[in-house]
């Protein structure tokens, strides 16, 4: 048995058994969440982590010991069925989402989806459906767009949702990464369209529209994209010498948006941006100032107030460090920065919340299903010659019975 890593419990605290599906990448980034919530936030529950899932026995065994899970199994399903599970965190390819997501809540389980929320609107639709039902037996579900929660762009949240910035006039998003320069990269599961839906668009863009979405607090409503295969066939994992495959999602794409108010929204990803290892910037101009932000340098929020006296006006630093700045009462003193691994564990913080508040968690699965319907709507657009093409709105949750 693997050191107990779960929050200390006490009896008025109850306890939430987790289970998670998968552990690379996102399940190791996520299990991280899991191990500190509890030892940093008063929560009203305590999370355990009970079980950790992957389908290679030696393999998902040592990722329990290393990550801090309890227990391991080789089948969702029996992870799913685990009376010690009362969330079900799913860390996998998008292409196993929805099967396991609409299986986890028809249980009865709490659940925690990787963006994006699915490889196809419809899947992504029969997510929302299956989280409304779910709602109404008061079971949540949340996906994961962590980037929500770097206190930066928390505060650049709360910022325009307080007028800061007057009237929305334009949003703009890189997400730049280089992992794929090289043709010898093989074709690993994130360059297949079987498995991860799409290529950069999925992987970053997901992250860049609901960021676009969630700083205007208001829907793109439509798209025209271009994207492109700049290397279509890679060498295949395990193959014969010199065995290659094509390659069937893009590398990148350039994204131009209107969003609801009629303010413009443009997008670049890539995974072939040479020299940028993970470069997401953002910036938010309106009426009355503007916001800019560089992952780079997480802990720091730029602020142009277009009210002030021109003659000392300019963007100026916010250092995100303070007790008042959002999830950092707390961390560290003032001028101690946070990295990217606390978004995921502020993430766990606010399900926590919202699971224990018997309230919606933000975003849900129909944020993430309105995310998916922009990527399908970049990629219509991008097959038909960078057309114009509609994003249908978003619908308003259900409110549950009872």
């Amino acid at each position: 048995m693997p050191n107990d890593t779960s929050a200390p419990a006490t009896p008025a605290t109850p306890v939430l058994g987790i289970g998670m599906i998968g552990y690379a990448f996102m399940g190791a980034a996520h299990s991280q969440g899991w191990r500190t919530v509890g030892r940093v936030f008063d929560l009203p529950l305590a999370p355990a982590m009970a079980a950790v899932c992957g389908r290679d026995p030696a393999a998902v065994r040592a990722a329990a010991g290393r990550l801090g899970w309890a227990a391991a199994e080789t089948d969702w399903r029996a992870l799913i069925a685990r009376d010690d599970v009362d969330l079900v965190d799913i860390c996998t390819p998008g292409s196993s989402h929805a099967e396991i997501a609409i299986a986890a809540l028809e249980a009865g389980k709490h659940v925690l989806c990787e963006k994006p929320l699915a490889n196809t609107v419809a899947e992504a639709e029969a997510m929302a459906e299956a989280a409304r039902r779910a709602r109404a037996r008061g079971r949540f579900a949340m996906v994961g767009f962590n980037y929500r929660r770097t206190p930066a762009l928390a505060l650049a949240r709360r910022m325009t949702a307080e007028g800061r910035l007057g009237v929305l006039r334009h949003v703009r998003i890189s997400y730049l990464q280089d992992w794929l320069v090289s043709p010898d990269f093989p074709l690993a599961w994130r360059l297949r369209r079987e498995q991860a839906g799409s290529g950069a668009l999925g992987d970053l863009g997901a992250h860049a529209v609901d960021l676009a979405q969630h700083l205007a607090g208001e829907p793109l409503t439509a798209v025209s994209a271009q994207t492109e295969t700049f290397v279509r066939e890679r060498p295949v994992p395990g193959g014969s010498p010199g065995e290659i495959g094509p390659v069937t999602v893009d590398d990148a794409a350039l994204i131009s948006g209107r969003l609801a108010s009629g303010a413009l929204a443009s997008f670049e990803v890539s995974r072939v941006a040479a020299g940028r290892k993970n470069a997401l910037r953002v910036e938010v101009n309106g009426t009355l100032g503007s916001l800019s932000f560089d992952l780079e340098r997480l802990n720091e929020l730029h602020f142009h107030d277009h009210t002030a006296d021109p003659a000392e006006a300019g963007f100026r630093r916010i250092h995100v460090t303070e007790d008042s700045h959002p999830y950092l009462s707390a961390w560290w003193p003032a001028g101690h920065g946070l990295g990217y691994e606390h978004t995921f564990t502020h993430q766990a913080h606010d399900l926590l919340q919202a699971i224990a508040a018997g309230t919606d968690p933000d975003p849900g699965f129909e944020e993430g299903l309105q995310v998916q319907r922009v990527l399908a709507a970049v990629e219509q657009s991008a097959a038909e010659n960078s057309v114009l093409v509609p994003v249908p709105a978003p619908q308003p949750a259900a409110v549950p019975a009872g």
